[in-house]
């Protein structure tokens, strides 16, 4: 603003480029002005608690913005009968606080507990956005999502069923938002949890199974062997984004069983999909490290599909495996022997020509195989290596040494 402006002038269109958002925090502040009267425990106004209810339920139709949040603030104090804005628990008060007492019994309030009355209004509320259109039903797919957090409010609130028929609903955008609830749902109602995953898993539309994709591996995290079959389901989906999900949480499964993890990557190094075969290289450090024979013959199959992605992971491995590990390294690169090295010995003699022309005698035959190199010892100071030079004596044999211009 220049000083030769009106500044009612400059502040009433800056007002007006933003009316929409100022009568919307208006309203909602109204909302919560009136719930906090309304349950004010001096004197309570019923009134002005079903006006506050009824302003809500109008000013919600947003799936984003203040309805999300000051509207999931609002269905909270309802269900509690609490005056927004107050903290619905008090933490447990310790030797770091100021007012504790070593010999004080306080009883603290450390959970929520859903009030009957404000449970029915704030479902009441609820319903209303399920029976609304598609913008609305989002809108109570994020309510929900917070809500989650309480899981005291989980039971009263109906949470479970709600996401359980969302999961169902004719909209992808609102099925795709119950899949980021998941997670948070079973650790609340297991069962109700499993039920939705099998409801979301039968659909067929793509954003809803990209979705599922994207969280398997809190899932492996929660129904463990319940997730198998998940992820079985998604590596035949024909969609590149689900596979390349899916595929990158194979690692889970050696969590819960190393044998079958090592077979369902046998499995996939011949799968249809290029990118499936590449996520497996992710996954290829901890099998050796399990299973250090390859009695399987993943790490040939692999070099043989001859994918520049996968043989460069493989070199990168393999180079450091011959450092760390000699006689790994020679079992792996005997399997091998077979085809092409010729994309290994290239790099390896830039490394290090005289050792990789030794490994090369030895597959022939004509040498004794290389042994593991001894680890480069790095010196650390312990502080008695005596008195230090003076300093300039320091910087003359700097000078000699042609550090110092």
């Amino acid at each position: 603003m220049n000083l030769s402006d009106d500044p009612f002038e400059i502040h009433e269109r800056w007002l007006l480029k933003r009316l929409n958002v100022l009568t919307e925090r208006l309203s909602f502040a109204i909302a919560t002005e009136w719930l906090a009267q309304a349950l004010d425990r001096s004197s309570p106004d019923p009134d002005r608690w079903w006006l506050a209810v009824a302003l809500v339920n109008g000013l919600c139709t947003e799936s984003h913005g203040q309805s999300v949040h000051q509207g999931y603030h609002l269905v909270e104090s309802i269900a509690l009968a609490e005056r927004p804005g107050t903290w619905h628990t008090q933490p447990e008060v310790s030797s770091a606080n100021m007012d504790w007492n070593p010999h004080g019994m306080v009883p603290r309030t450390t959970s929520v507990v859903a009030h009957e009355a404000g449970t029915d209004a704030a479902k009441w509320l609820m319903t209303q956005l399920e029976n609304s259109g598609e913008e609305r039903r989002k809108l109570l797919v994020e309510w929900c999502r917070l809500l989650l957090e309480r899981k005291e409010l989980i039971e009263p609130l109906g949470i479970s069923q709600i996401l359980t028929r969302r999961a169902s609903d004719a909209s992808e955008e609102v099925s795709s938002r119950v899949v980021v609830c998941l997670a948070k749902l079973l650790e609340g109602d297991k069962d109700s949890g499993l039920e939705c995953i099998r409801v979301l898993n039968s659909r067929d539309d793509l954003l809803t199974r990209r979705a599922m994709a994207d969280v398997l591996t809190r899932m492996f995290r929660r129904i463990t062997t319940d997730a198998i079959p998940l992820l079985n389901s998604m590596l035949e989906d024909k969609d590149e984004s689900v596979l390349a999900a899916a595929s990158a949480t194979v690692g889970d499964l050696r969590f819960l069983d190393k044998e079958m993890w090592a077979n369902k990557i046998l499995e996939l190094c011949d799968h249809h999909s290029q990118i499936v075969r590449r996520n497996l290289v992710y996954t290829i450090r901890d099998y050796l490290e399990e299973f250090s024979d390859d009695s399987r013959g993943i790490i040939p199959k692999l070099w043989a599909d001859g994918d520049e992605v996968v043989l460069t992971r493989l070199r990168e491995l393999l180079m450091r495996m011959d450092e760390v590990d000699a006689d790994r390294f020679a079992i792996t690169v005997r399997s091998l022997e077979h085809l092409n090295l010729e994309g290994l010995w290239s790099p390896m003699k830039i490394r290090n020509e005289e050792r990789a022309t030794q490994w090369q005698m030895w597959l022939a035959g004509e040498a004794d195989q290389p042994t593991t190199p001894e680890p480069t010892h790095v010196h650390v100071s312990d502080m008695t290596e005596g008195e230090l030079p003076d300093l300039s004596d320091a910087l003359d044999t700097l000078d000699d040494m042609g550090f110092l211009d």
